[in-house]
């Protein structure tokens, strides 16, 4: 029986925003339906979005690190399945971690790397009118973009102290010798 989860309504945006989905296709029938539902997520929230391509899982932290001035928000989408090998565990672990540390630095990814045992897994995960799971991590880069904007707005009335009411550290106040 499928396990029901419940979402959060799927943030809109009226101010300009960019997102930027970096893509590996390297499981191509896979890394197209998980654009696809990402990209219907980025339209629906009234946000932008580009996409570039990276060879595999891991070089996709890379390409956010390297586009991280020119974006609002990443959604990194591919897909990573299980092989003969420890390869697959390094690369599940790594690529994660890596998207996580990047998201304490304060840019608002969602992470729709696939990791799965099989192909079929993949399919279920990557179809639209399935689990969507691209569409999964452009809602959660979004959401986390209207926290950002929301946590980062000054607070209404506010204005920033004029210099000549900070105290540098060796300066005196004035009227002081």
């Amino acid at each position: 029986m499928a396990q029901e989860h419940d979402q959060l309504a799927p943030p809109v945006f009226e101010v300009p925003t960019r997102v930027l989905i970096v893509l590996s296709p390297y499981y191509a029938n896979i890394a197209t339906k998980l654009s696809a539902g990402a990209q219907a997520a980025i339209k629906a929230a009234g946000a932008r979005c580009e996409i570039v391509h990276v060879p595999g899982a891991l070089e996709i932290p890379t390409a956010i690190k390297l586009a991280a001035t020119r974006y609002d928000a990443f959604v990194a989408l591919g897909c990573v399945v299980r092989g003969e090998t420890t390869h697959y565990d390094t690369v599940c672990n790594d690529s994660s971690r890596a998207l996580t540390l990047l998201g304490l630095e304060g840019l608002c990814i969602g992470n729709g790397i696939l990791t799965v045992e099989n192909m079929r897994q993949a399919e279920v995960r990557a179809e639209a009118a399935g689990q969507n799971k691209g569409g999964g991590a452009a809602e959660a880069a979004l959401h986390l973009l209207a926290l950002k904007r929301r946590f980062t707005k000054p607070a209404a009335g506010r204005i920033a102290p004029s210099s000549e009411h900070i105290l540098m550290a060796g300066k005196p106040e004035k009227g002081q010798a």
